[in-house]
């Protein structure tokens, strides 16, 4: 009889075991890309963040897992819940410590109910709610959870969506000028003025993988990533070791754009790749030039994709400017447990009108498609 097991972090569990249970087309749910956060002081307690993954074994072998975190705050999830909190504190009752069940930092859909059948999927679902009732968390929240796993869940887990915006190439584009010639007139001329003004401000853009990177392009991109975390007023939670050692030990998965003028960089774009996917992550300038967000987070990457052919280009969370540039809307899913049945009757009815808003919101967007023709 499968039983859950305790272990403290990620790291403790066997790396085999546990990509066997993902498949290698997920880099973020990866054995490494988990448990570099822990090794690297990337979760630390004071930002709300301490590892606690689910583990169920049948004998030695390890059957279903889940990447879980117990959170003291809502910061680096991008599931917004902090009106939730203040409704639970009028209560007079504490809506952290919660459990989330996600990748920290990171708004990228993949399995988060990680299992070798449908019985041990289901063993661990009831494997969290009792985490959160033995352990007096107030909720468990699946965050970009697929759709496949989404339905798998009980009516009694509140059900939340979200739009972000993707690249895909469902058309079958080999170049940058095919996708162009897909959008219409004014779109199209859009991008290829914002491309002409970078490439007359004499800036030269390159792609490295882990592998062809080298220490100081690292550094560099680094530093980008801090300046921009620090204009939105966040502390930076990634350490400069965390991306030396993502481009050590997945160094297949990163892919960085760099921007040079000058004989310097002054910006860069941070990704990871699975076999179909590019995710782009983390952006930063140390120099303003007209149009160059747009090249080095979007056209580089829509570029790479074509050239490697990838499918999809997620390229982060939010952004309605992406609309223009060819990323459409794609639902996101959450799923959430709350221990107190009350308070998730209270909720339900919001959960209900948020979604009917979000599922409109993302059809209007497809009305308005920057496509000439839309499949």
């Amino acid at each position: 009889m499968p039983f859950p097991q305790k272990r403290q972090t990620v790291s403790d569990i066997s790396p085999a075991s546990w990509n066997a249970l993902h498949g290698s087309q997920h880099p973020f749910l990866s054995h490494a890309f988990l448990s570099g956060l822990e090794k690297h002081q990337c979760l630390r307690e004071r930002w709300g963040w301490e590892s606690s993954p689910l583990s169920l074994y049948q004998g030695d072998e390890l059957i279903a897992a889940a990447p879980a975190y117990i959170k003291t705050n809502s910061h680096g999830e991008f599931v917004f819940d902090h009106a939730w909190a203040h409704a639970y504190s009028r209560t007079g009752r504490n809506y952290y410590p919660k459990l989330v069940v996600a990748v920290p930092y990171t708004p990228v859909t993949g399995p988060r109910l990680m299992a070798m059948n449908t019985d041990a999927r289901e063993k661990l679902i009831l494997a969290l709610e009792k985490k959160a009732l033995e352990e007096n968390l107030s909720s468990v929240h699946i965050n970009f959870l697929p759709e496949s796993e989404a339905f798998v869940l009980p009516d009694y887990w509140l059900k939340r969506c979200d739009v972000q915006f993707h690249w895909q190439n469902n058309s079958g584009w080999q170049s940058f000028d095919d996708f162009l010639s897909a959008l219409n007139r004014k779109k199209r001329k859009n991008i290829q003025q914002e491309r002409s003004q970078v490439a007359k401000a004499g800036v030269t853009l390159r792609c490295v993988s882990g592998l062809e990177a080298s220490d100081e392009d690292v550094v560099a991109m680094y530093s980008f990533y801090c300046s921009t975390q620090l204009e939105k007023g966040n502390h930076p939670a990634l350490t400069l070791e965390f991306f030396r050692y993502l481009s050590r030990e997945m160094p297949e998965s990163v892919v960085i754009f760099l921007a040079d003028k000058n004989g310097e960089t002054i910006a860069g774009a941070f990704c990871l790749r699975s076999d179909t996917t590019l995710y782009g992550r983390y952006w930063g300038a140390s120099e303003i030039v007209p149009g160059l967000h747009f090249e080095t987070c979007y056209y580089q990457g829509i570029e790479y994709c074509l050239r490697k052919g990838l499918t999809c280009f997620e390229p982060g969370a939010q952004g309605e400017h992406k609309i223009a540039r060819g990323f459409m809307p794609v639902l996101t899913y959450s799923r959430h447990f709350m221990a107190e049945k009350a308070f998730a009757d209270a909720l339900r009815p919001w959960c209900d009108e948020e979604r009917e808003h979000i599922l409109n919101y993302r059809d209007q967007v497809i009305e308005h498609s920057p496509y000439r023709h839309v499949d």
